[in-house]
């Protein structure tokens, strides 16, 4: 019996062994980040002995979905000081005490791993719990103690990142730089050299995305919004390098492929998703309005969006916004290839920057029967919409708010 059953443990684990050992030959090695705006690419120790390699891939593998975890959603950047001389062992636990990893075990194979834990710099550093065991692993070990934060809001047009950088002269980034290189009337450079447009060293797609716009089209759209950490002498060309690659790695092959099954080029689905963002106030809603659109665009229906008429009118003097609230009837008379109250179709590219849950809600959009939208009075929570499918229906709701 207890032989038996000796046989069953070992013939299981075989078979796991077999299947770990299955996975980790495909798992691919190389990893590639972005750190102060450069996109770097990090390889397996060569000093490993054979059984170490495989026992630290093995255990990257089997921990691979961690390793991408941050510590916490947010948080302020902590201050944390690496000592001359100290072991990476005492760095991961006091990098766990601080709430900046999970898992100082996982850090220390990490680091192990890539080789990275003799690279250590000594130095103070600007860490955040939102960053990941790569993105620590190699701001530790590149030594960018001096940097910059940025902040690039979802459903800003290019101007406005131009206003924030002008707002925010200590960052350094010259805002007529920045929308020159965005509005490809000047050449996308750094002070690496990499060259122009379709430079991509990392592979991260961004040559791809450029190489695929319409010749007239700017960087609107492609600039993807979050949070930026960048050396303190960045330019321009960096904080543009940085958001097209990031765009890169979030507009997945796989939301590449949804997008595609919905009918649209990469460009279409972008300009879309810009509308969609300038649009839904609720993230609830993004799929629901994307579908509205989508079924207009299939019916021939005008898309009839209000904020595809504010960017072609643009900039209001008396306001200060980019954004005019609210339109009068005349205004949807502007002659203009973006104003959708007049032309069919999708408009010649994005009105703004969206963000990757309103990329999502047009490569997966709700299936619904809407053709109209509005905004709902009587909701208790600001932002919702009513839909419908008729215009009967749409008309009864819009009344309803007269």
């Amino acid at each position: 019996m207890r032989l038996g059953l000796l046989f069953v443990v070992l013939v299981l684990f075989a078979v796991t062994a077999g299947l770990i050992r299955a996975r980790i030959s495909g798992m691919g090695e190389l990893t590639t980040v972005v750190i102060g705006g450069q996109p770097i690419t990090v390889e397996p120790n060569a000093e490993l002995t054979a059984a170490e390699r495989a026992y630290l891939r093995g255990y990257l593998l089997l921990h691979a979905a961690d390793i991408e975890e941050s510590a916490a959603p947010a948080g302020a950047p902590i201050s944390f000081v690496v000592e001359p001389g100290e072991t990476a062992a005492g760095v991961a636990e006091r990098l766990e005490s601080a709430g900046l990893i999970r898992d100082a075990t996982l850090l220390r194979y990490y680091l192990r791993f890539y080789a990275l834990d003799s690279a250590l710099e000594a130095g103070e550093f600007s860490l955040r719990p939102t960053m990941t065991i790569p993105e620590i692993a190699q701001a530790l070990s590149h030594a960018l103690a001096d940097e910059i934060e940025l902040r690039i809001t979802e459903g800003w047009r290019l101007e406005q990142t131009g206003d924030y950088l002008a707002e925010h002269r200590e960052l350094g980034i010259h805002p007529n730089e920045f929308l020159l290189m965005a509005q490809r009337q000047s050449p996308l450079t750094t002070e690496q050299g990499d060259g122009a447009y379709g430079t991509d060293p990392a592979g991260a797609g961004a040559s791809s995305i450029l190489a695929a716009l319409p010749a007239e089209a700017t960087l609107e759209g492609y600039l993807f919004p979050d949070t930026y950490r960048l050396p303190a002498d960045a330019n321009a060309g960096d904080l543009i390098r940085t958001m097209l690659f990031t765009f890169g790695q979030r507009v997945t092959p796989e939301i590449r492929q949804a997008i595609a099954g919905q009918g649209l080029t990469l460009h279409g689905a972008i300009t879309l998703a810009s509308i969609v963002e300038r649009e839904a106030q609720l993230p609830d809603e993004r799929p629901i309005i994307a579908s509205v659109f989508l079924n207009r665009l299939v019916q021939g229906i005008k898309l009839e969006a209000d904020p595809t008429v504010q960017y072609a009118i643009g900039y209001q003097e008396a306001t200060g916004e980019w954004w005019k609230r609210p339109l009068l009837y005349a205004d949807l008379e502007i002659d203009s290839a973006y104003n959708t109250y007049r032309y069919v179709g999708l408009p010649p590219g994005p009105i703004a920057n969206p963000g990757l849950s309103s990329i999502e809600a047009v490569a997966y959009p709700a299936e619904t029967g809407y053709l109209f939208f509005v905004v709902d009075c009587t909701a208790e929570e600001p932002g919702r919409h009513v839909f419908a499918e008729t215009f009967e229906e749409h008309q009864a709701n819009v009344d309803r708010c007269r």
